[in-house]
């Protein structure tokens, strides 16, 4: 008999219907201070396809746990990502308006809620990660604790120094710089703003399923290989589609003259590059159970070809 096709759309809308429902659960609509609560729920209610959580989700089952046990950090790792789209919209960063077609959260809220509302979405991903009441009962009592304590210093790592905030810190002094960044910058920058956290969401989600280690850096390396492939796509993307299609800024990468892998590499070279990345993550995944893989391959494929 045939095995049905595993139904991506489905999947990540499933997923992430349940994980809007726990950051919706997570932030109080209403609490004083009205403006902070209401400002950290814009940004993080604002729609988004869920990524890092469905991610985590997935590599807690693949690495043999149940998906319920991740829901608490698949909606920490969100609200980091949204943290650092909150802070990088900054007019003394990025300086965006414009955000999953939405007002960016400084532009509704004014720049110091929106500083405020992006820490304390920080601290609120960490309390909810460390909280008892996060996980359901059934979590292996005797090494759950542990595991929540190396997910919580692998999101911090990822985050900090080594991880999201130098990618960013390096991005800033790359921009507007007149010389052509070589390479290994480039993919330094993309390797910590970009895949940093996708890598923790699929760890943190391996950790908590009780993964091996051995399991552990594989799905390591096939997030490293994603995340990469995230920001190579996002390039070509900013090259060949127009504002209303990406529901962000187009062409803006060209005109503040960022540099981009297109630029360096020119858009076929680019493509190819996008190509091995996405062969060198499905290669990590060929030693897990198939069908507990199959999301994992899918987000996969989808980071490789979407359209925006």
């Amino acid at each position: 008999h045939a095995k049905t096709e595993f139904d991506f759309n489905s999947y990540m809308g499933e997923r992430a219907v349940a994980v809007n429902s726990a950051l919706d659960a997570a932030v109080p609509a209403g609490e004083p201070p009205a403006a902070l609560h209401d400002a950290m729920r814009y940004a993080l209610l604002a729609g988004g396809k869920r990524v890092r959580p469905a991610l985590c989700l997935a590599a807690c089952v693949v690495s043999g746990g149940r998906e319920a046990w991740a829901m608490a950090p698949a909606a920490a790792v969100e609200m980091v990502h949204t943290m650092s789209l909150v802070h990088d919209d900054l007019p003394c960063m990025d300086d965006d308006d414009l955000r999953r077609g939405k007002a960016t959260c400084h532009v509704v809220y004014g720049e110091p809620i929106a500083v405020l509302a992006g820490d304390a979405l920080l601290a609120l991903a960490f309390e909810h990660m460390a909280s008892v009441d996060s996980y359901p009962p059934d979590v292996d009592p005797a090494k759950h604790a542990a595991r929540v304590v190396r997910s919580i210093g692998e999101l911090a790592r990822c985050i900090g120094s080594e991880g999201l905030v130098a990618g960013q810190v390096v991005d800033l002094e790359m921009t507007g710089s007149t010389e052509t960044v070589p390479l290994d910058r480039l993919e330094y920058i993309h390797l910590h703003k970009t895949a940093a956290l996708l890598e923790a969401s699929v760890v943190i989600g391996a950790i908590i399923g009780g993964g091996s280690e051995e399991q552990i850096e594989r799905l390591r390396k096939y997030a490293r290989s994603i995340g990469l492939l995230f920001q190579v796509v996002d390039d070509i993307l900013d090259v060949t589609k127009s504002s209303e299609e990406l529901g962000k800024t187009a062409g803006k990468d060209l005109a503040s003259d960022k540099t981009t892998y297109p630029k360096l590499l020119g858009l076929e070279k680019s493509r190819e590059f996008a190509e091995k990345l996405l062969s060198d993550a499905k290669e990590q995944l060929a030693d897990f159970d198939k069908e507990k893989a199959a999301p994992l391959l899918y987000l996969a494929n989808y980071i490789a070809y979407r359209q925006n």
